[in-house]
Formats: C-alpha cells, sequence, structure tokens
C-alpha cells in the first residue's frame, strides 16, 4: 500500500498532479482544492499522503489502480470518513472537497444541506444522507485548520482536539462555545498539545487572561 508519495510536482491538471520521483513520473488524482493549494508549488518537490484506489468494475475485468492524494493525513482521514456514506463513493468524495475539509466538516456538523448541496455532484438527498451519518463523526475536522507555512495536522493532534471538544461539551459548554474556546488557543497551528488535560489547561488559563 502506498502511503505517501514524495517528488518534484511537474504538472497539474484539473484532476491530477504528476510527481517525478526518479526513474518514474506518478499521476495522482486530487481534489480541487489541493489542486488550488500546490498551483504555486510546480517545479518544485512536495509531498502528498496517499491512497490506492481500484477505478473501474471488477466483474467485468476492468480495473485500473489509481493514487489519491491530500495534503495532510487529516485530509485523507476525512476524504475515507467521506465515502462512507451511501452513494458518494470514492470519485464523488474527491469531486466535492472544492473546500477546505474545516468548512465541508462544519457544514456537516452545523446541518448545512444548503452548503453541501452546492458541492460538485452533491445534490439535496446526498447532503441530506452525509449529515445524518457523519454529523456525530466530524467535529475534529471542524476544528482543523492548516494554513501555509504553519504544516500539517496530524490526525494525533486531531484526536487531542476531539478529546478536548467532547470534554468542553461534557463540562456544560454549548458546542459553539466549545468550538470557540479550542479554536482560541489552536488557531495559528504553532502551538501543540500532547494531551486533552494539556489543551484544556490552556484553554481556562487564555480564558482567564482575556
Amino acid at each position: 500500500m502506498i502511503t505517501q508519495i514524495t517528488g518534484k510536482l511537474v504538472k497539474l491538471s484539473e484532476e491530477r498532479a504528476v510527481l517525478d520521483v526518479p526513474p518514474f513520473q506518478f499521476e495522482v488524482w486530487i481534489p480541487e482544492y489541493t489542486r488550488r493549494q500546490l498551483q504555486p508549488e510546480i517545479g518544485n518537490e512536495i509531498r502528498l499522503h496517499t491512497i490506492v484506489y481500484l477505478d473501474g468494475n471488477m466483474t467485468q475485468g476492468k480495473v485500473v489502480p489509481r493514487l489519491l492524494g491530500f495534503l495532510s493525513e487529516a485530509e485523507r482521514e476525512f476524504f475515507d470518513l467521506f465515502c462512507i456514506v451511501d452513494g458518494v463513493g470514492a470519485k464523488k468524495a474527491l469531486r466535492a472537497m472544492v473546500r477546505p475539509v474545516r468548512d465541508i466538516a462544519a457544514a456537516i456538523e452545523d446541518q448545512d444541506v444548503k452548503f453541501l448541496s452546492n458541492l460538485p455532484g452533491i445534490g439535496a438527498a446526498t447532503a441530506e444522507r452525509i449529515v445524518a451519518k457523519l454529523r456525530r463523526k466530524v467535529p475534529k475536522f471542524a476544528l482543523m485548520a492548516v494554513r501555509p507555512g504553519e504544516g500539517e495536522i496530524t490526525p494525533e493532534t486531531l484526536d487531542v482536539i476531539a478529546e478536548t471538544y467532547d470534554a468542553l461539551i461534557a463540562l456544560g459548554h454549548s458546542e459553539a462555545e466549545a468550538h470557540r474556546l479550542v479554536d482560541s488557543v489552536t488557531e495559528g497551528g504553532k502551538k501543540r498539545f500532547k494531551d486533552a488535560t494539556a489543551l484544556i489547561e490552556a484553554i481556562y488559563k487564555n480564558n482567564r487572561k482575556s
């Protein structure tokens, strides 16, 4: 299983990136949001977190392995989750990811069917299924924010954020307030917290100052 690929980005098309990894060149299928982020990186070495996807119909013997690429492990994890919804699948999920994962996850959590139904390939009925299936599974993705130059958010960091969010809800905070409190110390991505206890301590310390 190929889970990561690093090489020189030599070409970008609407749906694919071509990486030069001598003596080979690899074609990687990417979401539109990823393509936009990679546009300034043509000619530079990049790293993508990948999934091998079998495209085609196995019963007809027409199957082509393809690499799907994402900017971070967290985005790859979200893609995997997105694909479990009935009627979505790998191709539709890839096409739909035209916005940052944080935005899509926040829309799912907020049950914003209108936002979701406007994503490419996602109509109203599919948007309803996405909300029903994923609403309780996406809070940690709705809290993630990756900006240029800040490095990537790892699944471990997301798990700390998710545990902290759940703890704040259990302590009596509303969902909106829990979001705000987590964002107040994680925005910018410079600080890393080893566990939920450390993050909660930082949140309340920061809250006392403000």
